[in-house]
C-alpha cells in the first residue's frame, strides 16, 4: 500500500485546509474555475474526475466475469448489499437526520442538498479502494476483481435510475439531462476508455506497467478537486464547522451497518473468509470519485451536496481502517468456512 493510499485521510484533511485558505486568499481564481462550465458540467473538475476514474476503469477485466460460478455466494451478497440496500438505506438515513434530527439546525433547502449529496454516495459502490482493502485483509484478488468488474458493468445502466428515482422520492428536483450526461461522462466512457486501453495494452505485465505509470494521476486528481470544493465551501465552514459533524453523522451509521449486514450473511451463509472481508468491505466503501463528480454536475462546485460528497472522503478511510482490522481479528472464526469452501 503506498503512503498516499495508507495516509489517505491525512492528505485530504490536509487539502481541505488548502482549500480553505485558497478560498480566502484568492476568491478569484476559485471563481474563476467555478465559472468553467459547459451544459452544468465543471470542465477543470471533469478533467480532475478523469485523471481519477481512467485508472480504475483499466482494472476491470471482463475475463473475470466467467468465474461468476466460483463461489456464487459472495457474489451475490456484494450485488444485493450494493444495489437492493445500500442506496435505499443511505437515502432513509439522509431524510432521517437532516429532516428529522438536525432539521431544527438547518435551512430546508441546505437540508435537501445534503441529503442529496448522501445519495450519491449511497448509490456508488467502491471500485478501487476496495483493492487495498482486500489486500489488508488477505483476500482473494481475482474475486476481488471479479467483484469490482460486475458491480462497474452494472453501475453504468443502473447508477442514474437509482439515484433518479431517490431524489424523487425526498422530493430534489431531478435534472434528469445532466444526469444521464453524468453517468455516461463519468461512468460509462471512462469504462469504455479502460477496456480499449487493455486490449490496445495486451499482457497483463504491460497493464500493470502502465497503471503504475499513470497512478499518480489519480493522486493529484483527488486532492486538486478536495482543494477545489472547499476553495468554495471555505467560508461557510468556518462559519459553521458543526455541519462537517451532522454530515459525518449518518455516513458512519452506514458504514458500520452495511459492513455487519454484509459480513454477517457472508458468515451464515458459509462463505470462506478471502472473500467474505472483500465482500463486506465493497460494500461498505464509496466510489467517491464518481459521487463528487456527479454532485458538482448537478447542483455546483459549491452546493451543499459536493460537500457531502468529500466529507464521505474524510470520514471513510478511518472508518474502513477499524473494519479492516476487525475482519482480521474475526478470520478464525471463519476456519470452518474457509476449509469447506477449499472443499467445494
Amino acid at each position: 500500500m503506498s503512503i498516499f493510499e495508507k495516509y489517505l485521510s491525512i492528505w485530504v484533511a490536509l487539502a481541505m485546509v488548502a482549500g480553505i485558505a485558497l478560498g480566502n486568499l484568492s476568491p478569484a481564481l476559485v471563481g474563476t474555475i467555478a465559472a468553467a462550465e459547459v451544459a452544468n458540467v465543471n470542465l477543470v473538475v471533469a478533467v480532475l474526475i478523469w485523471a481519477m476514474v481512467y485508472p480504475m476503469m483499466i482494472g476491470v477485466n471482463p475475463k473475470s466475469l466467467r468465474d461468476v460460478a466460483r463461489q456464487p455466494k459472495g457474489l451475490a451478497i456484494t450485488l444485493v448489499v450494493n444495489w437492493l440496500i445500500k442506496p435505499f438505506s443511505m437515502a432513509a438515513l439522509g431524510v432521517l437526520f437532516f429532516e428529522v434530527v438536525f432539521a431544527p439546525f438547518l435551512n430546508p433547502a441546505d437540508a435537501q442538498q445534503y441529503i442529496a449529496g448522501l445519495i450519491l454516495l449511497g448509490a456508488a459502490p467502491c471500485t478501487a479502494m476496495v483493492f487495498v482493502w482486500s489486500q489488508l485483509t488477505k483476500g482473494d484478488e481475482s474475486y476481488t476483481l471479479l467483484q469490482v468488474s460486475v458491480n462497474d458493468l452494472i453501475m453504468v445502466v443502473a447508477f442514474a435510475p437509482i439515484v433518479a428515482f431517490l431524489l424523487g422520492v425526498t422530493d430534489i428536483e431531478v435534472p434528469w439531462s445532466t444526469l444521464i450526461l453524468s453517468a455516461v461522462l463519468f461512468v460509462l466512457l471512462p469504462l469504455v476508455a479502460g477496456l480499449w486501453t487493455r486490449s490496445h495494452l495486451g499482457d497483463e505485465a504491460r497493464i500493470a506497467a502502465f497503471l503504475a505509470r499513470i497512478k499518480p494521476l489519480s493522486v493529484i486528481g483527488l486532492i486538486a478537486t478536495v482543494v477545489i470544493l472547499f476553495g468554495l465551501q471555505g467560508q461557510v465552514i468556518l462559519d459553521r464547522p458543526t455541519v462537517i459533524a451532522m454530515i459525518a453523522a449518518p455516513i458512519l451509521i452506514q458504514s458500520y451497518g452495511i459492513f455487519f449486514i454484509a459480513y454477517g450473511a457472508a458468515y451464515a451463509m458459509r462463505v470462506p473468509h478471502r472473500i467474505a472481508a472483500p465482500c463486506a468491505l465493497i460494500g461498505t466503501s464509496n466510489f467517491f470519485e464518481l459521487a463528487v463528480a456527479v454532485a458538482i454536475s448537478l447542483f455546483g462546485l459549491n452546493s451543499g451536496a459536493a460537500l457531502a460528497t468529500v466529507v464521505g472522503v474524510l470520514v471513510e478511510v478511518p472508518v474502513m481502517l477499524t473494519l479492516v482490522a476487525f475482519a482480521n481479528r474475526t478470520r478464525a472464526k471463519f476456519s470452518l468456512t474457509d476449509a469447506k469452501g477449499q472443499a467445494s
